[in-house]
């Protein structure tokens, strides 16, 4: 096998979730995509169905397998999972995490936002790191010469870009360029990441207040843990 092939891996953030309750769901089980994140789903999946894609692996949470699945099926392949590719932990999963309301008023949660370097609330930012360039090196390794697409969420996808783009990895969450079902794509020469590149498939489907930079709208339902 040859070290100067090309190899490019699409993460992808899966699309929008049913979540009426506004909660930060993180990692906890049974959320999945609503109708319109199934419409992002199928768009993506219209989208990369000429592209020489060799391998689809998803998170293992709900979500992502959904996100996945009509994009396996678009190319006639299996979807693999790898749970390094899961939502980063958050201490405020199953809170309301809005503006001016929910977790952040009550005082005992204050301790957990001491340290936005690490930070203080979740998974460390280092840890996710490590575990995400695992994930990219595996769905390279299975798609080598090819293309790999890798479901996951938006935080480690975040990360593991800034790191790859030597960012600092503490930021501010509104200003994370990777909207609802993007793609944020790796080029490898070799085992060498060369190149990232981003894209919006279905930028036309995501809600105003969802998209990068958007400012927070009270009583709107944000993808937290997302």
């Amino acid at each position: 096998m040859s070290s100067e092939e090309f190899t490019v891996v699409h993460l992808m953030r899966h699309g929008e979730v049913h979540n009426p309750e506004g909660v930060l769901y993180g990692r906890r089980p049974g959320y999945h995509l609503s109708d319109l994140g199934r419409k992002m789903a199928d768009r993506v999946a219209e989208h990369l169905a000429d592209r020489d894609i060799t391998h689809v692996v998803a998170s293992p949470l709900e979500r992502a397998q959904e996100t996945a699945a009509p994009i396996s099926a678009a190319l006639g392949l299996e979807t693999a999972t790898d749970e390094r590719l899961i939502e980063a932990a958050n201490v405020f999963e199953g809170k309301t995490f809005g503006v001016g309301d929910g977790a952040l008023k009550k005082p005992g949660n204050w301790k957990y936002l001491t340290n936005p370097f690490r930070p203080s609330w979740g998974e460390p930012y280092i840890e996710q790191v490590v575990r995400m360039t695992a994930a990219l090196g595996a769905a390279r390794d299975a798609a080598r010469g090819h293309e790999a697409v890798a479901v996951s969420h938006q935080l480690p996808i975040w990360i593991v870009r800034s790191f790859a783009e030597r960012r600092r990895l503490w930021h501010d969450p509104r200003k994370r360029q990777c909207t609802l079902a993007s793609l944020t794509s790796f080029t490898f020469h070799g085992d060498k990441i060369v190149s990232v590149g981003y894209s919006e498939p279905a930028r036309d489907l995501v809600p105003s207040h969802l998209l990068a930079g958007a400012k927070p709208v009270k009583g709107k339902a944000k993808a937290f843990g997302a």
